[in-house]
C-alpha cells in the first residue's frame, strides 16, 4: 500500500537528526556498562514528548532526555525541563553537532572527501575519481580501482594526514565549460565528463588543493587543509557502489570516512557508533534465535523462528484487539491478482520499478502484490453503500512483495516480502477531519504501548510525479493540516515528499539511542476511489464518491521488529519476551517438579521453559545471555515447600514464593506491562 516503506533506513548510516544535537558526558565515554554509561539527549523541539502534563487535549513539544537504558540516568535533567545548549561547556557533556547546526563541520567534511580522493591517486595513480559528498556523519568517495582492504585504508589515511600537515590552501577558480572539458580530458578522468554534462549552471567551478589536485566542485571548503584536526577523522569502511546506482553500470570502491571539529566529538560519536553495533537486530535476531534470512530462499525474505513468531503473535493479537474496539473490520485478501488491476490503481504506470515481474497463468498475467489497497477496494464494491454506512474502516495484516536491488537489501529493514498492518478508511467530506483525527490517537495509543513516547511528525505534500487536480491535492493537504492542529502536535512540512496519489502524515518514532524510524503514515487519496468508480449513494439518492484515507501505524512488521530489538537491544519487556521464565533445577532429582510447575504455568498463560543438564551457574549465565526476564530455581527446599526461588532480570532477587504468588506477580506485571 504505502510508498513509505521505500524511505531511507536510518540505522544503515547510524544517522543522528539534522534537528539534533546529541550529547555525552566526558567521564563517560571510556566504557558502556548496564547501568547507562552512555546518555544520549535529543535536542528536537519537533518531537512530541507525551510525559508532559495534558492541558485542554494538547502535548506540549519541549526538549527532552533520552538515556539508552531503562535504569537509572543521574545527569538527565527531569522530564519535560528544557536543556540551554550553550552550557555544555559547564556541565561537561559533549556536543555533537550537524551538517545543519554547524557550517564549519560541513565545510570539513567536504574537503575531508578531497583530500582523501588527492590521497587516494597519490597512492594508486591509476585510480579515476568519480563523486565525494559530505553525507549525515561524514563524508564518501567513489573510486573506480582494484578492490581495496582495511589496510589499504590505514595507508590512505596516514596520506591524508599527511597533506593535512602540509596545510595546502583551498583555492577556487571559475572555468568555462569548453575549459573543464579540456582539463579534464588532459586529466585521462571519464566519470568527470559525465559530471560534467550534468551540470546545467555556468560558469563551472573547481577546487585546487595547492597546487597539487583539483576536483570539479561547487563548494562549500575551509580555507586551507590546516584547518581540519587530524585526530578527528576516521576512514570507516569500504563498500561496493555502482556508479549512478545503475547494476549495469561498473562498480566502484567507495570509503566512508567520518570527521569532526575536534577529537572529543569523534571519541563520542565511535562510542555512539559502537552501542549502535551492539544493538544490531541481525547480530541479536541469530544471538536469541528470532528470525534469519536463508540463502536457500532467497534475499530479502524473512524466516521467524519459534522466538520470534511468538513476539509477532502478541504484536498481531495486541494489534486486533485494539482495532476491533476502534470499529475496524478485518479482512484477509490474496497475495496475488490479475495484472489488469494494477493498471487500473495506477501502480504499473508508477511504481512498476518496484514490483516483480508479472507471471502468465492460463494467457493471462498476474502480478505479486506491492500493496493492499486495490484488495480492499474490490471488497468496497462487492455491494452498494449508502451514506449511512460511513465511515467504513477496514484492516488487514497484510504481506506485499517488492523488488529491491541486492545491494540494498539490510536484515530486517529493507526487505522483499513484509506484512504491513495496513489499513483503510472510506468516509464522507465531513467527515475527513475527525477519521485523521482518530488515526492519530489510535497511532498514539499503539506506539505507547511497545515504549515509544516520541517522534517527529511530517506533513508531506505533493511530488513533482503525481495524478489528481489542484483542487483535489488542496483539499486533501487542508485536512491533514486541520487534523494535526487539533491534535495539538507540531510537524514539519516535507515539499514534495508525498504519495503519488496524496499528501499524508509520516511519524518517526524515536529509539533508546535517539535515532528516527519512519514507521506510521497516514495518506488522504482522491485518486483510487476515481480511478475503480466506486461511488455510495447520497440522502437525495444521487451518487457520490466518498473519500478514501489510506494508514498504517507500525509500517511493516518485519520493519518494526527489527526497530524494537534494536530499542530494546533484545532485552524485551515482560509482556513481550518470547519466554517469560525458565526454571532452573539444581540437579535431575529437582526436574519432574519443574516440569510440573512449567504446566501449570503454560496453563496461565506464562511462556516458561524448563532448562537442565548443566551446572546451576552454567544455566543462570545462560539464561541472562538470553535476556529471559525471570529465572526460577529449584533445589531440594524449593520441592519441600512447593516454592520457587525466583530471580528478576530487572529487579534482582526476589526471594522465594509459593508458585501461585509467582503466577500471580507475573500475570499482574504482563497485564499491566510493567516488570517485576
Amino acid at each position: 500500500m504505502f510508498v513509505a516503506h521505500k524511505t531511507t533506513v536510518m540505522a544503515l548510516s547510524l544517522s543522528l537528526s539534522k534537528h539534533c544535537l546529541l550529547t555525552f558526558p566526558r567521564n563517560k565515554l571510556s566504557h558502556f556498562s548496564p547501568k547507562c554509561n552512555l546518555n544520549l539527549f535529543s535536542v528536537c523541539p519537533s518531537f512530541v514528548d507525551h510525559r508532559f502534563s495534558r492541558k485542554d487535549g494538547l502535548r506540549r513539544a519541549k526538549f527532552s532526555a533520552v538515556a539508552t537504558e531503562v535504569t537509572e540516568m543521574p545527569t538527565a535533567p527531569p522530564p519535560g525541563e528544557g536543556r540551554d545548549t550553550n552550557s555544555d561547556s559547564d556541565s561537561g557533556k559533549i556536543v555533537l553537532p550537524t551538517n545543519k547546526s554547524s557550517e564549519k563541520l560541513l565545510r570539513i567534511r567536504h574537503t575531508c572527501a578531497h583530500v582523501m580522493a588527492m590521497a587516494v591517486q597519490k597512492i594508486y595513480p591509476d585510480a579515476k575519481v568519480t563523486i565525494g559528498p559530505w553525507i549525515e556523519n561524514g563524508f564518501y568517495y567513489d573510486f573506480d580501482m582494484e578492490p581495496l582492504t582495511d589496510k589499504d585504508l590505514k595507508k590512505i589515511k596516514k596520506e591524508m594526514d599527511r597533506i593535512i600537515g602540509k596545510n595546502l590552501p583551498l583555492i577556487r577558480e571559475e572555468v568555462s565549460r569548453d575549459e573543464a572539458h579540456k582539463r579534464i580530458i588532459d586529466v585521462k578522468e571519464p566519470y568527470k565528463i559525465e559530471i560534467l554534462e550534468s551540470i546545467k549552471e555556468e560558469p563551472i567551478t573547481i577546487y585546487h588543493i595547492g597546487n597539487e589536485w583539483w576536483d570539479l566542485c561547487a563548494g562549500p571548503h575551509v580555507e586551507s587543509t590546516g584547518n581540519i584536526n587530524r585526530k578527528a577523522i576516521e576512514l570507516e569502511s569500504v563498500a561496493g557502489a555502482y556508479w549512478r546506482g545503475d547494476t549495469n553500470k561498473p562498480m566502484l570502491q567507495r570509503i566512508y570516512g567520518t570527521a569532526w571539529e575536534n577529537e572529543e566529538q569523534l571519541k563520542a560519536y565511535l562510542h555512539f557508533k559502537e552501542e549502535a553495533k551492539r544493538r544490531d537486530h541481525r547480530r541479536i535476531g541469530q544471538d536469541l534465535d528470532l528470525f534469519s534470512i536463508q540463502d536457500e530462499a532467497g534475499g530479502g525474505l524473512v524466516f521467524w523462528h519459534p522466538k520470534g513468531a511468538i513476539v509477532r503473535h502478541i504484536i498481531e493479537d495486541a494489534w486486533k484487539k485494539i482495532h476491533i474496539q476502534r470499529g475496524y473490520d478485518l479482512l484477509y485478501t490474496p497475495h496475488v491478482a490479475k495484472g489488469d488491476l494494477w493498471k487500473i490503481s495506477g501502480h504499473l504506470d508508477f511504481y512498476k520499478e518496484s514490483m516483480f515481474d508479472q507471471m502468465k497463468i492460463e494467457e493471462e498475467l498476474y502480478q505479486l502484490r506491492p500493496m493492499n489497497c486495490p484488495y480492499h477496494i474490490l471488497v468496497y464494491k462487492r455491494k452498494q453503500h449508502s451514506y449511512r454506512d460511513f465511515p467504513i474502516r477496514v484492516a488487514e495484516l497484510g504481506t506485499v512483495y517488492r523488488y529491491e536491488l541486492s545491494g540494498s537489501l539490510h536484515g530486517l529493514f529493507r526487505v522483499r516480502g513484509f506484512t504491513q498492518d495496513d489499513a483503510h478508511i472510506f468516509c464522507l467530506d465531513d467527515q475527513i477531519k475527525d477519521e485523521i483525527r482518530g488515526v492519530l490517537d489510535l497511532t498514539e495509543e499503539i506506539l505507547l504501548q511497545f515504549g515509544f513516547d516520541k517522534y517527529e511528525v511530517n506533513l508531506s505534500t505533493r511530488p513533482e510525479k503525481s495524478v489528481g487536480g489542484d483542487d483535489i491535492w488542496d483539499k486533501a493537504t487542508s485536512a491533514l493540516k486541520d487534523a494535526l492542529d487539533d491534535k495539538g502536535w507540531n510537524y514539519q512540512i516535507d515539499d514534495g515528499g508525498g504519495a503519488f496519489y496524496g499528501p499524508k502524515i509520516d511519524l518517526k518514532i524515536e529509539d533508546a539511542l535517539g535515532r528516527k524510524w519512519q514507521c506510521s503514515t497516514i495518506q488522504v487519496d482522491f485518486n483510487l476511489p476515481q480511478r475503480f468508480n466506486i461511488t455510495y449513494v447520497d440522502s437525495d439518492q444521487e451518487k457520490k464518491r466518498p473519500i478514501m484515507i489510506h494508514r498504517a501505524v507500525l509500517g511493516s512488521l518485519e520493519r518494526f521488529f527489527g526497530v524494537l530489538i534494536e530499542h530494546y537491544a533484545g532485552d524485551f519487556p515482560l509482556w513481550l519476551s518470547p519466554i517469560q521464565a525458565r526454571l532452573l533445577p539444581v540437579t535431575d532429582i529437582q526436574l519432574e517438579y519443574c516440569n510440573e510447575v512449567c504446566k501449570r504455568l503454560k496453563e496461565n498463560g506464562i511462556r516458561a521453559e524448563v532448562c537442565s543438564g548443566e551446572r546451576l551457574p552454567k544455566l543462570i549465565r545462560t539464561a541472562e545471555k538470553l535476556k529471559i526476564p525471570l529465572m526460577a530455581v529449584v533445589g531440594p527446599k524449593e520441592v519441600e515447600t512447593q516454592a520457587l526461588t525466583v530471580r528478576s532480570r530487572f529487579g534482582g532477587e526476589l526471594g522465594t514464593m509459593s508458585v501461585d504468588d509467582f503466577i500471580s506477580k507475573t500475570k499482574h506485571a504482563v497485564e499491566n506491562k510493567a516488570f517485576i
